[in-house]
């Protein structure tokens, strides 16, 4: 069932994370009839059940939730016995208010999320580990690849994520991948931020205000040896089963 009650969990290192999944999206550049992360792997599992699996690997399932909009019912039915938080304005709004969701409801500590939509080699979370049990924020980035339609990154002289948007032209280093976490410190910021941005923006434009205008540090964790894709196109996909075979 939905909830909106505070929950929790507690890692080996003592520090409190909560684990977010934002799953509420259409996701209708992919042309698929159900939610997108319900989509099929040629592994036979979907992107969700794989995510799910290497999450549960290294944290509670207890501590996992998912923020659902588009065709709930068939995303709770698949995976009954984790969180479920609703984004009832799936159809117009974007991850922003999604993410601001769960960083209202949930209990208190840091908070890991990813898109629904990425495919990750577990490898991943095994090079984040160390910082969130040090509760310090931090975007994953690819510094081998800026594509133009994804979201990229600068750093300030402070070595801190300065910008982070599709917008960002000059001065890119890499790209942004989707696998994110906030402390349990700069939390309360960030979810004021999310609250005050558009309902179409993006998460990233929260995070953005967060760091102008009240001075959040927000490290850029490189994930670059490591394989992570986000499936938008079918072009995604079929990379994406080539490499997670």
């Amino acid at each position: 069932m939905t909830i909106e009650a505070q929950v929790t969990a507690t890692d080996e290192d003592g520090v409190s994370t909560n684990i977010v999944i934002l799953a509420a999206g259409v996701g209708s550049r992919l042309g698929k009839p159900h939610p997108k992360p319900l989509t099929p792997l040629a592994s036979g599992e979907t992107i969700l059940g794989r995510s799910l699996r290497l999450l549960t690997s290294r944290f509670s399932r207890h501590s996992i939730h998912l923020v659902v909009g588009f065709k709930k019912e068939v995303i709770m039915e698949e995976v009954p016995d984790v969180g479920f938080i609703y984004n009832q304005a799936y159809g117009d709004t974007n991850t922003s208010k999604s993410l601001l969701k769960a960083l209202t409801i949930l209990g208190p500590g840091g908070v890991l999320w990813l898109n629904g939509d990425v495919v990750f080699d577990p490898r991943v979370l095994d090079a984040l580990l160390p910082h969130i049990a040090m509760d310090r924020s931090f975007i994953s980035v690819n510094t081998a690849s800026v594509a133009e339609e994804e979201i990229k990154y600068t750093l300030g002289p402070d070595g801190y994520i300065r910008r982070l948007s599709k917008e960002v032209s000059d001065g890119a280093l890499g790209e942004a991948v989707g696998v994110n976490y906030v402390s349990s410190g700069d939390r309360a910021i960030l979810a004021k931020r999310l609250a005050e941005v558009g309902d179409q923006d993006y998460f990233e434009r929260g995070i953005e205000l967060a760091i102008e205008k009240d001075g959040v540090h927000f490290e850029a964790i490189d994930i670059s040896a490591h394989d992570v894709i986000e499936i938008d196109f079918a072009e995604d996909l079929t990379e994406a089963n080539r490499r997670f075979r």
